[in-house]
């Protein structure tokens, strides 16, 4: 008999498009491609056009105004929204959760996959980060504890509804043990590494491929090269392009969202990739790596399991004079584009989709015997 499988995604609706999480909903559709996908709020002006080919299914968030692209304000309705999904006829689903996803309700009998790309970032670690970088007015900040707190509580609750936690990194999975108490199996994120190859010249320029949002801390890096006054390429949109191209001195420029193969051509020509934030993997420096790109990042999160001292330099503090250091530093080593590119291959798509194919196939076995 052929199982049914549904998928469940916070969103399909990010102001910067098809990132590392939709990036993997991809993946794993090319093995479950009669799964149905259900979202909270799904924006197809934001996605790729292949999302159209998609079975997307939305909850009522979707109907409210202004949701496809303000969908933030409804967050305090997500977990209803989740939890009226009805999910009665499917024997297994999988939720890929960075928000409220994994709090779906599903039957006793049916098998429930968290991929957790991390524990609900901004009412958790990432709280004071939050408060400290977005651009919040001072009634919102008023609420914003009384909604976190509730936030917070539900968040621990619905974890209790997973029969199976699944992270992105060890750096996620010791999250998942903190806050939720859970032990869970770690598979890393797809990355398209064929995709990326080398330039045979290198130009004079250093490049950031990101969403202008407060956590990735792009601001820390246009305060340290409007002081290093060396040339630095912002790649990606979000809510703080305007803030950050008035800090920006002009040999620091914003292009926009751009298309993959524009990416991949800025990552093979680039000196190297800047990542100053803490991210929970990283997708892009890999990318970087296979296209023979050194990153410079922040020592924190998920790039440690990916990035060494063949592949890039450190900073250890999320301060502008810190990466300016590391900055100075990168031009003093040397490194290996075939090392690079043989680091980069350990993350590649096919081995993501074996071995989260075989997890789903053996928890399905596990499951059926209980």
């Amino acid at each position: 008999m052929e199982l049914k499988i549904a998928i469940v995604h916070d969103w399909l609706a990010s102001a910067g498009g098809a990132g590392g999480a939709e990036k993997t909903l991809e993946a794993v559709l090319e093995i479950f491609p009669d799964a149905h996908v259900y979202t909270t709020v799904y924006n197809p002006e934001r996605m790729p056009e292949r999302f159209r080919r998609y079975n997307i299914r939305t909850t009522f968030v979707q109907k409210l105004p202004f949701a496809r692209t303000h969908y933030q304000l409804y967050l305090p309705l997500m977990p209803i929204a989740i939890e009226n999904l009805n999910l009665n006829k499917y024997d297994i689903v999988i939720s890929f959760n960075h928000s409220f996803a994994k709090g779906v309700i599903t039957k006793p009998s049916t098998l429930h996959i968290c991929y957790c790309y991390t524990p609900l970032r901004y009412v958790w670690d990432m709280y004071r980060t939050y408060l400290t970088y977005e651009d919040i007015s001072g009634w919102k900040k008023t609420f914003i504890p009384f909604v976190f707190n509730y936030l917070r509580a539900w968040d621990v609750i619905s974890s209790f509804r997973v029969d199976k936690f699944v992270a992105i990194s060890e750096h996620i999975a010791r999250r998942i043990k903190k806050y939720y108490g859970r032990e869970a199996e770690v598979i890393y994120p797809p990355v398209e590494v064929d995709k990326f190859s080398p330039s045979t010249k290198r130009e004079n320029f250093f490049l950031i491929v990101s969403r202008l949002v407060s956590y990735k801390r792009i601001d820390l890096a246009v305060k340290a090269f409007n002081e290093l006054r060396l040339p630095l390429v912002i790649i990606g949109t979000g809510p703080l392009a305007r803030r950050l191209k008035k800090m920006a001195q002009p040999h620091i420029k914003f292009i926009g969202r751009q298309n993959d193969n524009i990416v991949r051509e800025y990552l093979s020509k680039c000196r190297g990739l800047i990542f100053p934030g803490e991210e929970d993997f990283g997708i892009t420096p890999v990318e970087a790596m296979a296209s023979g790109a050194p990153v410079i990042a922040c020592k924190r999160g998920g790039v440690l399991e990916t990035i060494d001292e063949e592949s890039g330099v450190f900073f250890s503090e999320a301060v502008p004079s810190s990466l300016i250091k590391a900055v100075r530093d990168f031009d003093k080593k040397s490194f290996s584009t075939e090392r690079m590119i043989e680091k980069a291959s350990r993350f590649d798509k096919k081995t993501f989709q074996d071995r989260f194919l075989n997890m789903v196939e053996e928890s399905s076995r596990e499951w059926s015997k209980r």
